[in-house]
């Protein structure tokens, strides 16, 4: 039996096995058990950042769980949106929005997933980029997926950021993205419990050169 669903065990998993598990038994709670109760706002703050950036689709939603960014993104108006995610679980609960265009159960920073390389015009991410999930060596993959000029808009937990060695990473990526910015945003609102309250997330902001 896997971990209980709870913030300080999702950030405790050491393998895809354990995010299998522990999202499988979270899917049907997530949106009303932890985003709502949590005023989880990484999904508007990476939304936003996008559209004022003037990102467009095709775009990929990496990490797209129940859909909460494709929430956002649909209703400014921005698709298609693809989304891929290890939890068939939790792309089941986004399947019944309606939103994505197509939708991949599978860890497509490894070799053999079936996502067609060079095929969007924007990249987001919201909370997949930390602790127990996914680091630094995330991001040369996840390129291959975008189009040259696409932008990409990805959270990065901050703590995460400089245990991590995203900044090292970033810089060995020099050649291969433009325009890159970094700002601090609030993960959750007033309603997060206390200790998470004032949890920063660093978005990365860039262009696939």
């Amino acid at each position: 039996m896997g971990k209980p669903p709870s913030l300080s065990n999702a950030y405790a998993l050491t393998s895809d096995a354990d995010l299998r598990a522990l999202y499988a038994d979270w899917a049907d709670t997530y949106e009303a058990g932890f985003g709502a109760v949590m005023g989880y706002q990484l999904p508007r703050e990476v939304t936003l950042t996008f559209v004022g950036a003037g990102g467009c689709g095709p775009v990929l939603d990496f990490g797209a769980g129940t859909g909460l960014v494709a929430d956002e993104l649909a209703a400014k108006g921005v698709g298609p949106i693809d989304g891929v995610d290890l939890s068939a679980e939790m792309l089941d609960v986004a399947r019944q929005k309606g939103i994505y265009r197509d939708l991949f159960a599978e860890n497509i920073l490894a070799p053999g997933h079936q996502l067609p390389a060079g095929r969007y015009d924007g990249i987001v991410s919201a909370g997949t980029f930390t602790h127990g999930h996914v680091g630094a060596e995330g991001l040369r993959p996840l390129l291959g997926f975008a189009n040259p000029g696409a932008l990409i808009v990805l959270s990065v937990n901050a703590k995460h950021f400089e245990l991590a060695g995203f900044a090292a990473e970033i810089a060995a990526l020099d050649t291969e993205i433009s325009d890159f910015a970094l700002r601090d945003v609030r993960i959750y609102d007033d309603r997060a419990a206390e200790e998470h309250r004032k949890d920063l997330a660093k978005l990365m902001v860039f262009r696939r050169a």
